[in-house]
């Protein structure tokens, strides 16, 4: 490869939220930290080359995005994901999660009711009980380690709750599925039929693993399109998080307008100039990084997925179709949650996500992130194992 995912960077002591805050966050120190969705990979060189110059320059004042922006997403999403999409339709935030709050609040009022499919990311549930309206939750359905859609449950829910906003996680964050068209047009269908309009959270749409493909949703079709709003960035594909951009894409003119008075009101306008720079670099020169690297994510699930089975059975692999974020199936340890923590915190000197975290169904399971070089990886799994035993 021409980059090396395998080199090993000290980031203790720069104000890392994932190493330097074990104890803001409750847990001891000196943990091996597999939790936050924050590589542990050096962003390409061109993108460090044009934050490089922009430092140089030394004047950092208000700054928004040219023709040469919106032509570098619309490349992007057309050549990765065949979306010929009007890069004019995407509106810069700091945060995909910013930007569903922003939705949440423009397109809904104070007691509504919005629904989401856990497991899922855990913000999605405190984003919407902190703006005052009602989570519906309508679980998703595990069959033998696969992940469906219970569209019964779905829809009933949507239509007993009067529900008007749908949270859709896609690729889904815990559980690594890809959501096929004919799932999406299923669940659209759902929501078109009963007026709810859609939230799809693309941010993981670049890590898709061989034999699956991202469907961004507005692909589906010109009804889809114009009930729905996506939020992308590039901050999980190219380890830009720190930088705070994200570009959400609204069809509707009338919609999008009520989502940039919504950022009025929250007194937001010009982005961050580096996140500006960065992503417009990242999305023009990083496609060989990125192949590069998701070649090596497939090597590392490839090893975790051997080393579960040869030496740690108990603990099943939820087989990832879509993200760096591998759910891990630890029920048949016969722990409690609390128990569960204790085994992968205080034994294995892990700091992960438990699984309850994103909703009932994650009740006995854990989150990883294996977006680490994998000798970090390798001891991780060593430490658990080594639990494991001493439990047995």
């Amino acid at each position: 490869m021409k980059y090396d995912f395998d080199k090993i960077y000290n980031r203790r002591n720069t104000n890392s939220l994932k190493y330097d805050f074990a104890g803001e966050r409750g847990r001891p120190d000196g943990l091996i930290p597999l939790w936050v969705a924050d590589m542990d990979f050096r962003v390409p060189d061109e993108v460090v080359s044009v934050l490089k110059k922009k430092a140089e320059h030394g004047i950092f004042g208000y700054s928004e995005p040219k023709e040469d922006y919106f032509g570098a997403l619309e490349n992007w999403f057309s050549s990765r994901h065949g979306w010929n999409v009007d890069g004019r339709r995407f509106v810069q935030t700091c945060g995909v999660v910013f930007s569903i709050g922003a939705l949440i609040r423009a397109l809904t009022h104070i007691g509504d009711a919005v629904i989401i499919c856990q497991p899922v990311y855990y913000p999605f549930s405190q984003i919407v009980t902190d703006n005052g309206r009602r989570l519906i939750v309508s679980e998703l359905k595990n069959e033998n380690g696969y992940y469906t859609v219970d569209y019964t449950d779905f829809e009933r829910k949507i239509c007993q709750n009067d529900v008007k906003l749908f949270i859709l996680c896609n690729p889904h964050n815990p559980v690594g599925r890809v959501w096929t068209r004919e799932e999406l047009i299923r669940m659209g269908e759902i929501c078109i039929r009963h007026g709810v309009f859609v939230i799809s959270d693309e941010i993981h749409s670049d890590f898709v693993y061989e034999g699956n493909r991202h469907i961004p949703y507005p692909t589906l079709g010109e009804r889809f399109e114009e009930s729905c709003a996506v939020c992308t960035a590039p901050t999980k594909t190219f380890n830009l998080a720190g930088l705070h951009i994200a570009n959400t894409y609204i069809y509707s003119d009338s919609l999008r307008r009520k989502f940039t008075k919504e950022l009025d009101a929250q007194g937001y306008s010009q982005s961050n100039v580096m996140g500006l720079i960065a992503c417009q670099a990242a999305y023009t020169y990083g496609a060989e990084w990125l192949d590069e690297l998701k070649r090596y994510l497939a090597e590392n699930l490839s090893f975790v997925r051997a080393y579960l089975r040869e030496h740690i059975p108990q603990i099943k692999l939820i087989e990832p179709q879509g993200t760096y974020l591998i759910w891990l199936d630890c029920r048949a340890l016969n722990l409690t949650d609390r128990q569960l923590k204790q085994l992968i915190q205080d034994e294995a000197k892990l700091w992960t996500d438990d699984g309850y975290i994103f909703g009932a169904g994650g009740s006995g399971f854990e989150r990883i992130n294996i977006a680490c070089p994998r000798s970090t990886l390798k001891q991780a799994l060593e430490n658990l194992k080594q639990a494991v035993e001493n439990i047995q």
